[in-house]
């Protein structure tokens, strides 16, 4: 098992390796949603005018494997000198951390108007593996720059792998998502990446569904998204819930994995 707790982990794992592609039982909750046309091109698209990132707040969410409490994460956004700023910590804790401890520490930052994520740092202290890696997203030379040390070790990686010109990265993504128009059928494909070779991930608004989690009961929209290119196309899936009103509160996540279920659920809202 690895990664048990990181929140970037829903999407990494799910589109990695070892995922399974079983969809999800819905609750009896769900109304099916319309379809309509949608775009097949990948693309960022620019938040719309008037657009208010959710500054200020932090997502403290409970994360379940196998039904037992895997431990918990947090995710904050932030503005910093003209740029959006994302943070997110991740600890296991119970049976989760005494079979592989995960303490985690995850920035992004992305420009505003374009939603182009710009660069990310993450340590990470995953069982015996600690490290720190910085990524720089190099859109004048159209290439990802990743710089990570081995902290056990002191081994250093130095990797260069192209860039679109255009990318969002595996955190910022979710407020990516929750910028798009989620309507009936809607489907939106776009450039993801974590450093390495990048990936078009799809997203496809499935249907409504009533959520009820440790924060509240609400109405929600589920999204699923997949990656439909690179080196991870076809190896599983993603569930998202949003609120179904403006604020496109992430309330769930979900992805079914070949050592088991990640479940993220919303225990609160920091402001």
């Amino acid at each position: 098992m690895k990664c048990v707790a990181i929140l970037s982990c829903v999407l990494i794992a799910a589109l990695g390796p070892g995922a399974e592609s079983a969809p999800l039982q819905s609750s009896p909750q769900k109304q099916p949603l319309s379809s309509v046309s949608a775009a097949p091109s990948s693309e960022i698209v620019p938040p719309p005018p008037g657009y208010r990132f959710p500054n200020g707040n932090t997502y403290v969410y409970g994360v379940e494997w196998h039904l037992f409490n895997a431990g918990t994460t947090s995710v904050k956004m932030d503005s910093s000198g003209g740029l959006q700023h994302v943070s997110a910590t991740a600890d296991s804790s119970g049976v989760a951390n005494v079979l592989y401890g995960v303490h985690d520490r995850f920035q992004a930052w992305f420009d505003p108007h374009n939603f182009c994520s710009l660069r990310v740092s993450k340590h990470t202290e995953e069982g015996f593996h600690k490290r720190d890696t910085a990524i720089t997203f190099d859109y004048s030379r159209h290439k990802t720059v990743l710089d990570e040390k081995n902290l056990k070790t002191g081994e250093l990686k130095h990797d260069e792998n192209d860039l679109p010109s255009c990318v969002t990265d595996v955190v910022s993504g979710f407020y990516y998502l929750a910028s798009l128009p989620l309507q009936a059928g809607n489907s939106y494909t776009f450039a993801m990446s974590d450093g390495g070779k990048g990936a078009d991930v799809k997203a496809q608004v499935e249907a409504r569904e009533q959520i009820k989690v440790p924060a509240g009961t609400f109405q929600t929209i589920r999204v699923q998204a997949e990656a439909v290119s690179g080196a991870l196309k076809g190896r599983g899936r993603v569930w998202v819930w949003f609120t179904d009103d403006a604020n496109r509160l992430p309330v769930q996540m979900r992805s079914k994995l070949a050592w088991g279920t990640l479940l993220f659920r919303l225990q609160r809202v920091e402001k």
